[in-house]
């Protein structure tokens, strides 16, 4: 029988969103790949240091602890495979199970996305998220130069969401745009007991709480819902998470207000919104990525 993701959480992750490579990216950008290579593979030796999204990653398999494989992280990489070398063995340096890899060599690799069977794709490359986006797979355009993760909980997973446009839909965040507060407020109060369709990230919060059910390795998740919305179309999104029987363990409802310090405190190992002003108030204070879909972004 050949080997099976089924009924794991597949997480799909660029090297730069894993690791440090923003000096060897300077060579890359510069446009000369054997350089790239060639700086690469002298430093094979040195273990990279921890990325954006490093923590995320950590957490997420330190749930097949007890030996049990619910969850699965691929190195999916522009990257060539001499530098997926220095990748591998930067993962075990820190521990990290990962076994499997996709080097395009400065090809977008997210096509191999759907055999894979991903839920998640990590990227610090803006094209490749928006093609996975399109695919309907969830992904974020990471920020390598955000702040890395508290150390404070190390047995919980920490994921913070925006709503419209990445756990919802951007159908209400449409009214905004085009007529304002005033009406965007009218509109979901009007339809508080609609639930939203479904945004990217839905399957993701719900492949979390199914990872919190499961689990017997001693590992908690701890998630958030933090929006710009604010009374009273606060009702409409928590409405939607009661009709879709998926909790959340915080709501913050700030009406505008900066989502940076507020991120400060709840302390997540990644937080996703689909506004780039959001994603760079969060990134001075934790991980972030920016979800490119909906009108806003």
């Amino acid at each position: 029988m050949p080997a099976t993701l089924h009924g794991q959480l597949v997480v799909a992750i660029s090297s730069r969103a894993l690791f440090d490579f923003e000096a060897e990216n300077e060579v890359f950008e510069a446009g000369d790949d054997r350089a790239y290579m060639a700086l690469q593979q002298a430093r094979l030796d040195e273990p990279a240091p921890p990325g954006v999204a490093f923590s995320l990653v950590k957490k997420l398999l330190a749930f097949n602890a007890d030996g049990e494989k619910r969850v699965e992280v691929v190195v999916l990489s522009r990257n060539d495979p001499i530098s997926g070398l220095r990748v591998f063995r930067s993962a075990a340096h820190y521990a990290l199970p990962i076994e499997r890899g996709v080097f395009t060599r400065g090809q977008s690799p997210w096509r191999y996305l759907r055999p894979l069977s991903s839920q998640l794709f990590l990227s610090a490359n803006d094209d490749d998220v928006r093609q996975a986006l399109a695919a309907g797979v969830a992904a974020a355009r990471v920020m390598p130069l955000s702040r890395q993760a508290s150390s404070a909980h190390p047995q919980e997973l920490r994921i913070a969401f925006d709503g419209d446009a990445v756990l919802f839909s951007d159908e209400a965040e449409q009214v905004f745009q085009r007529d304002g507060l005033q009406a965007f407020q009218a509109h979901e109060q009007a339809r508080a007991h609609q639930p939203l369709p479904a945004g990217p990230f839905k399957p993701v919060l719900e492949a979390l709480r199914r990872l919190q059910a499961a689990t017997r390795s001693g590992m908690r998740v701890r998630t958030a819902l933090v929006t710009a919305r604010s009374a009273p179309a606060h009702e409409r999104a928590i409405r939607t998470l009661m009709n879709w029987q998926i909790e959340v363990d915080e709501a913050m409802f700030l009406g505008g207000l900066a989502k940076g310090e507020f991120l400060r405190e709840f302390e997540p190992d990644f937080f996703f919104d689909d506004q780039a002003g959001h994603v760079a108030s969060a990134a001075a204070h934790v991980p972030a990525g920016q979800v490119a879909a909906g009108v806003a972004s």
